[in-house]
C-alpha cells in the first residue's frame, strides 16, 4: 500500500472529493454539557433535510436521509454508509464510502448523494 507525505495526500483527497461531490462543511461538535437535540442540517438550496457524514478519506459528503434501490440512483451518485473498525484514527464510528468497482445488485440499498435530490425551489430569489 503506497504511503503518501501530508501534501500530496490533501492534493489526492481534494482531487477525490470534487470527483464524488464530497465538497460539505463538517458539522461543528458539540460542547461536551450540551444535552439538546441536535437536528440534522438542512439544504441551503432546497430546503431539505441532509445528512453530513465524514468519508473514508478525511473529507465530508451531504448525503440524502433515505436509501434507494441501486437501480433508481445512478453510478457516480451511490454511497454506503461503513463502519470502522474500533482501532481507526479517525474519530468516528461511521464513515460514508464511494460504491465503487463491484456494482450492487439492482434492488440492493444505496444512499444517494443527496446533490442528486435537490432541486432548488423555483420562483425564490
Amino acid at each position: 500500500m503506497a504511503s503518501y507525505c501530508e501534501q500530496c495526500w490533501n492534493i489526492l483527497a481534494n482531487e477525490m472529493a470534487a470527483v464524488d461531490g464530497a465538497t460539505a462543511a463538517p458539522r461543528p461538535a458539540p460542547e461536551p454539557d450540551d444535552v439538546t437535540w441536535i437536528e440534522p442540517p438542512i439544504c441551503p438550496d432546497c430546503g431539505a433535510l441532509v445528512r453530513i457524514y465524514p468519508t473514508n478519506y478525511d473529507r465530508w459528503v451531504s448525503l440524502a436521509m433515505v436509501e434507494l434501490p441501486a437501480k433508481d440512483v445512478p453510478e457516480a451518485f451511490r454511497w454506503r454508509l461503513a463502519k470502522l473498525p474500533p482501532l481507526s484514527p479517525i474519530p468516528t464510528d461511521v464513515v460514508a464510502v464511494r460504491v465503487r468497482g463491484i456494482d450492487p445488485l439492482p434492488g440492493e440499498a444505496v444512499v444517494p448523494a443527496h446533490r442528486m435530490m435537490c432541486v432548488p425551489e423555483w420562483g425564490e430569489s
